[in-house]
């Protein structure tokens, strides 16, 4: 899946971690060789630097993986956007018909555990390392735990633990894309776009109104 604020091919250039960083690493039981050298970096800037207690991080959610090592928090009361995305990368990764995903700054993001247990996967070159985008997961039980683009993360929301059906109707999708990839009919109203979303065509089911509108759009683009 392709968001708009994912897209990129390298990790941008990024300034090394100060040494007050790397102490307070240090201070919280990180080894020297998890936290020195140019290989560590990236755990100290966002979404993968972890939030000292004295932070201003107010944690409204807490997700994590199937094994328990990988564990996070989030702060932001809803996400940017939330979307159901059946584009056959999706399918063959998550080994699902369709993905549900949310999106989120990366500075909405608090890793509390394993964040130095995360390997990455970049679909395009079909690597394990860290370039951006990436997709992250949990290296040792696999649970995908986020996109990584250069500026957001897309973050699945069946790994956060929701306290109530309202928390949960927060991250509630606002529509389909790469519909036309689809390997099961879902007749939920929702918009229903055959690409990414405001760029191609409505199918389906699609609410009438939304379908107007999108045409109304592309007759005066």
């Amino acid at each position: 899946m392709t968001v708009r604020g994912l897209a990129g091919t390298t990790e941008p250039s990024m300034a090394a971690p100060s040494e007050a960083a790397r102490d307070a690493a240090a201070a919280r039981g990180n080894q020297s060789a998890d936290i020195e050298g140019a290989e560590n970096e990236w755990k100290f800037r966002a979404p993968y630097q972890v939030h000292g207690e004295d932070s201003d991080f107010q944690a409204l959610y807490d997700g994590g993986c199937h094994c328990g090592r990988v564990r996070y928090q989030l702060s932001r009361r809803q996400p940017l956007d939330s979307k159901f995305c059946h584009c056959t990368t999706c399918q063959v990764l998550h080994g699902a018909p369709f993905q549900w995903a949310a999106i989120f700054h990366k500075e909405d993001i608090n890793f509390t555990q394993g964040h130095h247990d995360l390997g990455w996967y970049d679909s395009g070159s079909r690597t394990t390392v860290h370039k951006l985008p990436c997709k992250v997961s949990c290296s040792y039980c696999r649970t995908p735990i986020m996109d990584e683009g250069r500026n957001m993360i897309l973050l699945f929301p069946t790994l956060i633990k929701f306290k109530n059906a309202e928390e949960r109707s927060r991250f509630d999708p606002t529509c389909h894309i790469f519909y036309k990839s689809r390997v099961v009919d879902i007749l939920d109203g929702k918009p229903k776009w055959a690409g990414m979303n405001d760029k191609s065509d409505l199918i389906e089911d699609s609410a009438p109104d939304t379908v107007k509108k999108r045409k109304r759009e592309a007759e005066e683009e």
